[in-house]
């Protein structure tokens, strides 16, 4: 595969984030925060705000392949960040003007396609659900792991996780916490493609290619079509999800849960 078609275009200011055409019409969305293993940085949210803002208003961009580094995909909240909620200094929304980040992909206006290569955790497995195709690697990791620390789930979860997976392994995913291989998902029928890692940013990008055949103002309003239930009922579904933080997140146990395992 040759992904070569000249330097990518940094557009956070530290490079966390990559842009680059990987094949005519595809752009190629990279997250590269090495440091801190593709969590929900400053510098990565307002990175990936800006690419998908570029790319959508490209007009010779008809899909985008949104995809990580190595083992890792994305790795959610930081625990500082995550404890600052606890605290009720914060929410999982960013403040006005700024992007939440979970919600990019859908609110696209060209399909996107997660390249899920690497490890997918909490807020980065929701995001990367919130892509129109999603590829999974047999040998990653997969797990929304929000109550594994005590605290219902977040970023808008409670919406994408039931539309994209159905309803039993939704459950299974937020009730219990567990931690999923791409390979045990695929045994179970999760409805997506399940590749050994070094092959799912080929099918992504093979998938993305098949889009590009067609007229970009008819795969937007194509889309429009098919995110619009999930994009209306998404504000309502992450003001529960707030109103259910209010409950769970502020417990004492939360705060012990994310100083002894996060990480693990």
């Amino acid at each position: 595969m040759d992904l070569s078609g000249g330097e990518p275009r940094a557009v956070s200011a530290d490079g966390v984030i990559t842009v680059r055409e990987a094949r005519d019409g595809v752009a190629l969305v990279a997250m590269e925060d090495r440091e801190n293993k593709n969590t929900f940085t400053d510098a990565l949210v307002h990175g990936l705000g800006r690419a998908f803002h570029e790319v959508g208003a490209d007009e010779r961009f008809k899909a985008v392949v949104l995809t990580g580094y190595g083992n890792y995909f994305c790795t959610g909240g930081k625990r500082e960040a995550l404890l600052d909620i606890q605290a009720g200094k914060a929410t999982f929304l960013r403040a006005e003007g700024q992007p939440n980040v979970f919600s990019l992909p859908l609110d696209c206006p060209v399909p996107v396609v997660a390249a899920m290569q690497g490890h997918a955790i909490g807020g980065g497995l929701t995001m990367g659900l919130f892509a129109d195709f999603v590829v999974l690697a047999r040998e990653s990791v997969y797990t929304a792991n929000f109550m594994k620390y005590g605290f219902t789930p977040g970023f808008g979860s409670t919406a994408v996780f039931p539309t994209k997976l159905g309803l039993p392994l939704a459950q299974e995913f937020l009730l219990t916490a567990r931690t999923f291989r791409g390979a045990e998902l695929a045994e179970r029928g999760v409805p997506f493609p399940v590749h050994p890692r070094a092959r799912v940013l080929t099918a992504a990008l093979d998938l993305a290619e098949e889009l590009v055949e067609k007229p970009r103002r008819s795969l937007v309003a194509l889309k429009d079509r098919l995110v619009g239930d999930l994009r209306a009922r998404l504000p309502e579904a992450v003001s529960e999800e707030l109103a259910m933080h209010e409950l769970t997140f502020h417990q004492p146990e939360v705060r012990a849960l994310l100083n002894s395992r996060y990480g693990e």
